[in-house]
C-alpha cells in the first residue's frame, strides 16, 4: 500500500486535485482510500437520522452499515497512522492534510505568497502550482532551485498521477 499526502493552505485545491486523480488511478486497477484532516471540526450526521439521535443520546461510537457502505463515527480524533492501518487492503491511501506527518507529499501553492509552506513540510515529492504562477517565472525558478522535485500545474493530472504511481 502506498501513502501520498496533499498539503496546501485552505482553498489551495487539494480536494479538487484528489477528486480528479482518483478516476485516473482507478483506471489503472487501483483501490483508493482517502483520509481528510479537518482542523476545524465537522459534522456528518444530520438532524432526524437515527445515528444523529444515538449521538445526541450520548453514544461515543456509532456504526451504520448497509449493503455496499459502512460508516463508523467516533467522538475522538484518531492518529493518522491508525487511520491508514484501517486501509491496508487498499492499493493507495491519499491523505489530505496532516502536513507534519512523514509520508511523501505533493505541496499545492495558490500563489507565490504560499512559498513558505515549502519550508514547513518534509518528504516533498512534487509541487503543484496555480497555472497563473507560470506568469511569474523568476519565482518558479527560485522554487525549482530550492527543491529538485517535479513542478506541475493544477490541470496536469495525468502527469501528477504518473508521478504518484511511480513513488
Amino acid at each position: 500500500m502506498k501513502v501520498i499526502q496533499f498539503c496546501g493552505y485552505k482553498n489551495s485545491g487539494k480536494t479538487t486535485l484528489i477528486a480528479a486523480l482518483i478516476p485516473q488511478m482507478k483506471r489503472q486497477g487501483m483501490r483508493i482510500a482517502v483520509i481528510k484532516h479537518d482542523g476545524h471540526g465537522f459534522d456528518m450526521d444530520r438532524e432526524g437520522t437515527d445515528t444523529y439521535r444515538f449521538r445526541e443520546a450520548g453514544a461515543e461510537g456509532i456504526a451504520i452499515a448497509s449493503p455496499g457502505r459502512t460508516a463508523i463515527l467516533r467522538e475522538t480524533e484518531l492518529e493518522l497512522d491508525t487511520l491508514i492501518h484501517m486501509y491496508t487492503d487498499y492499493d493507495m491511501v491519499l491523505v489530505e492534510g496532516y502536513k507534519r506527518m512523514p509520508y511523501p507529499k505533493l505541496v499545492l501553492l495558490r500563489g507565490m505568497e504560499d512559498r513558505g509552506l515549502l519550508d514547513q513540510v518534509e518528504e516533498i515529492r512534487g509541487i503543484v502550482v496555480n497555472p497563473d504562477m507560470l506568469k511569474e517565472p523568476s519565482g518558479l525558478q527560485e522554487i525549482r532551485h530550492r527543491l529538485a522535485v517535479p513542478l506541475f500545474t493544477w490541470n496536469e493530472t495525468e502527469r501528477i498521477a504518473t508521478l504518484i504511481l511511480s513513488l
